[in-house]
This record gives C-alpha cells, structure tokens and sequence, in this order.
C-alpha cells in the first residue's frame, strides 16, 4: 500500500482534515470530562491490511472504506493519567468493531490474571462507543482508555541513545519478564500474534523508575499492551496476508500457515536479539521494491544471527526460539523460561 508521505499534496489533504477531526475528537472527549488533552498519533487506515509498522498516515483509494485511529494523552477526574486509544469509522461499516475486539481481549485478559494475581496488561480503566457527526455524516467513536506509563515501552530502553547504559543484568530482567508475560498470556488461552519491544510496557511512574537512570539496579515492572491481533487458541486461523509487524513474524506466517505459541515464540526469539544486541536479527533494504517478498526471505532462508561473546551463552535459546521450522522450535514458554533461569544459575 502506498504511504500518503510520498505525495506533498495528499499529505497537505491529510493534515488538514486531521486537524478537523481532532477537534471533533478533542470536543468528545471533553464531554467525557477529559481534560489536558494531547492527540499524539493519528493515522487514516483502509479496511486492507498493510504491514507498514511505521506509516503515519497511510493513502486510500477509496475513501468511503477507510477508517482513523489515534492516541491521545489526558487527565481524567477518576482515572487520573491516561492513555485514549480511538478509532473513528464510518457508521455504515462495521470496522469499529476492530477496536471492540481488543478492549474485550484485555478484558478478558485482566481477568484471568486478576485470578492468578499477576498482571499481564495494564487494567481496562474504560470503553466507550458513541456516535458522532463528521462532514454531516454518523460517524462511531470507539474509545479504549488505559492507564498511561511516562516510562512509555521497552523500545525505548532499545533506543540507540539508551541501549549502551544497559546492563547485562537489566537485559536479562527484560528477557524473563517478558518470558512470563507471555507464557501467562498463553496459559490464559491467547495468542499476542503481535510481539515486540514496542509492544511491552514499564510499568511505574516517574520516581519509580526514572527513564534516565537506567543504567542503576532499578528493574521495573513490565506489561504486554496492543491486543489488536490477539486471536482465542482455539479460534486461531490462517490469513491470506500475514498480520503482524514483519520484523517478528515467524516464517510459516508468511506462508499462509496460521498463527500459533510457536509464531509467538519466534517473535519473542527476535526480540530476544534486539534486547540483547540493540539490533534486529533480521533486517531488509528500505529501498526494497517488494517489502513483503524481502521479508519473507529474510526469515524463511536467512541464517540466525551469531551473537557475541558477551552473549554468546544466550545462543542456544536464541537457536531454538528462532528455528525455521516449528517442530525445531521451542513448544512453549515455560521451556524458555527454564533455559532463562538456568543461565542465571551457571
């Protein structure tokens, strides 16, 4: 799919109507006594999937089928520092319900690990539809409102400006508790199908967990977020095109197979990479005519990355997390957290 950037006259189209709907947005949420409101992101999507992870802002041909999403900051007199996740769509479609499905999976998820007394999301403070007018047109306003963490997610601790400060001990802490996040998730019955550092949060606040001393013995917490792709075990299927971000996506993903514990295994495998290393085991040309076949190839053909010496007694789990072919690979966390926990005891 063609990203709007590269035509100066549909992006000045773009910007301008994002401005209109951020004040229809800005004004909803007032109603609902938000306050300080700040819209981080918007991005206009189609009904199609794209695979591009960093697209802004994405072109469509045909208007009437395409849909926006957002994030925005803001203060709340009950919830106090929050995160809004929105989606807003034409009334006539029912692509809102995309965002319904999610804030039902963290629902879902927040309960089971409300049972088990280990918090695998952050809490689902509140969900709301309401109907809206755009360009005299009904439009359906889906809000998802989520506690919001100023430590933001785990990519940022990758960063290249943050990544050196690191300790080994804090990479391996970022590792296990990923790891558990995940095995929880599963054992809950959930595929993610969406795995990655971006996608992990710190939880804590400011004087938790100061975003610029990590490099002290300070450990935070982490939280898995964007249940967007999430899938029921027992509902998991095969997609025509592979969703997720292509940088984690197992290789039988792209060829057609559908999603399992395994694929979820793979992409924790190339964060594994990241977390260690601050690089991506997989990587393809950005000038690449055929983003999708580059990426395919990558992870169906090309060989796992060799780590240093500094983390060379990570390979053997990186090996089997990253292998080709499920049967290869690892068949469950609680394998991997093992492997995990026995490096911490050598």
């Amino acid at each position: 799919m063609e990203n709007s950037a590269s035509n100066p006259s549909i992006t000045q189209a773009l910007q301008a109507q994002a401005v209109q709907l951020l004040s229809i947005i800005t004004q909803e949420l007032d109603v609902q006594h938000f306050s300080e409101i700040v819209h981080q992101r918007i991005a206009q999507q189609s009904t199609e999937q794209t695979q591009d992870e960093h697209a802004q802002v994405v072109k469509t041909q045909d208007i009437d089928k395409t849909y926006f999403q957002g994030l925005t900051r803001a203060q709340h007199p009950q919830f106090g520092s929050v995160m809004i996740k929105w989606q807003l769509s034409d009334g006539a479609y029912p692509i809102a319900s995309d965002l319904t499905h999610e804030a039902d999976i963290l629902a879902a998820v927040n309960a089971s690990s409300k049972i088990k007394n280990n918090a695998i999301a952050p809490p689902l403070l509140a969900h709301h539809c309401v109907n809206v007018q755009k360009l005299e047109q009904p439009q359906k306003l889906v809000i998802v409102v989520m506690p919001y963490y100023p430590n933001a997610s785990l990519a940022g601790q990758l960063s290249d400006r943050n990544q050196h400060s690191l300790t080994v001990q804090q990479k391996h802490h970022f590792l296990v508790q990923s790891a558990y996040l995940i095995a929880n998730l599963h054992q809950a019955g959930w595929l993610h199908n969406d795995i990655k550092p971006s996608n992990i949060m710190l939880e804590g606040s400011d004087d938790e967990w100061p975003a610029d001393t990590m490099s002290n013995s300070l450990t935070p917490r982490l939280l898995l977020t964007d249940f967007a792709l999430a899938q029921c075990m027992t509902m998991a299927n095969s997609q025509p095109n592979p969703a997720g971000t292509p940088a984690y996506l197992a290789p039988e993903r792209w060829q057609g197979q559908k999603a399992t514990i395994q694929s979820d295994i793979y992409a924790f495998g190339a964060m594994m990479v990241e977390i260690l290393t601050g690089k991506r085991p997989f990587q393809i040309n950005a000038d690449s005519h055929d983003k999708s076949k580059a990426w395919a190839i990558q992870h169906c053909q090309q060989l796992i990355p060799t780590l240093s010496a500094e983390y060379s007694h990570y390979q053997c789990i990186v090996d089997k997390a990253l292998a080709k072919r499920e049967e290869r690979r690892y068949q469950d966390m609680d394998k991997i957290l093992i492997d995990l926990k026995l490096l911490e005891n050598s």
